[in-house]
């Protein structure tokens, strides 16, 4: 979740998005705003066909950052693992900047997925449960084999010194902070293997994912998430809402999850009985970026939208502050 301050002068017009696009192909007229959470993204046309103009503020991320994220998704496309591809501009750059008076923007542009969005809210069969779950362990196994001389893309560790930065910023959140120093702790006790470890995905959720009925395929999107982590993470990320439920359909779609993934790698009940610890992470990790989100505005004089978001945001902290001291 980007600054909210960020959201607000990214909304207030399309100028950062017209700016960066003039470095690509398009179709004039076309562009629209798409969404924002941690980047903005907007669509617009090239010949009638649809693209994505993701771009986000220079103190949300870094060139070295989106450069590594593009780096992985070719090493995928290349060994045919379905996920969107980077357009390079007419500067032959697959990463453009605009400077503003408020500083630095980085754009991308994606082609469209194909395919549909699957209804989490809706009866998914056990087929395309265990599809998602053969998609994400293919992943995995890619990223076993993904070798870079200088690993540049942030990791856990990274993340754990972000969250620590944030608290620090709050000093009466004491549950979070003890949270903090447990999960820390466990983190550096894991051993680390080629087997368990490596640049995961992080957002493996429904959402990201798009489902070719034809090819009992799913087509993948936003990477921006990205880190090394262990494996058994990106498992729990990815199934995060099923193992919140306490509805037994649940449990029934995590076992076709896993039923799917252990098809393609393994994935002992060593690594299940961690589930619980690496779902507190993101719990953690959550609790921090909404915490940030917050913190350079200051509400006054905020479009409706912008205040019903951040009263949902203040709700989703008080849950998880109640969550820490369970």
């Amino acid at each position: 979740m980007m600054e909210l301050s960020t959201m607000k002068a990214g909304f207030s017009s399309l100028e950062v998005a017209e700016s960066l696009l003039q470095h690509w192909k398009h179709d004039e007229g076309t562009l629209i705003f798409w969404r924002a959470s941690s980047n903005f993204v907007c669509a617009f046309e090239r010949k009638g066909i649809r693209f994505f103009l993701r771009f986000s503020f220079e103190d949300e991320n870094t060139l070295e950052q989106i450069k590594e994220e593009l780096d992985f998704m070719e090493y995928l496309k290349k060994n045919n693992f379905p996920c969107v591809s980077p357009i390079l501009s007419l500067n032959n750059n697959f990463i453009e900047t605009v400077k503003t008076s408020d500083g630095g923007y980085f754009g991308v542009v994606f082609s469209a997925a194909s395919g549909t969005h699957l209804d989490e809210e809706e009866d998914l069969l056990d087929s395309q449960l265990e599809q998602w779950g053969r998609s994400l362990a293919t992943l995995h196994n890619l990223s076993m084999n993904y070798e870079i001389k200088n690993k540049k893309r942030k990791s856990w560790q990274d993340t754990l010194l972000f969250i620590k930065n944030v608290l620090n910023h709050h000093p009466l959140e004491d549950e979070a902070k003890k949270e903090y120093h447990t999960i820390s702790h466990w983190l550096h006790s894991l051993l680390v293997s080629k087997n368990t470890y490596g640049l995961i995905h992080y957002d493996f959720q429904l959402d990201n994912l798009f489902y070719d009925a034809k090819d009992v395929t799913f087509e993948i999107i936003d990477f921006d998430d990205s880190m090394y982590h262990w494996f058994a993470q990106d498992v729990v990320t990815a199934l995060t809402d099923e193992l919140e439920s306490e509805q037994p359909a649940s449990k029934k779609r995590i076992n076709a999850f896993l039923k799917g993934y252990r098809t393609k790698k393994e994935l002992s009940e060593e690594d299940i009985d961690l589930f619980p610890m690496f779902l507190r992470f993101s719990k953690l990790y959550q609790f921090a970026r909404l915490l940030r989100s917050m913190e350079s505005s200051t509400g006054e004089d905020d479009p409706a939208w912008l205040g019903n978001l951040r009263g949902k945001l203040i709700s989703k902290v008080d849950e998880i502050r109640k969550y820490f001291r369970e």
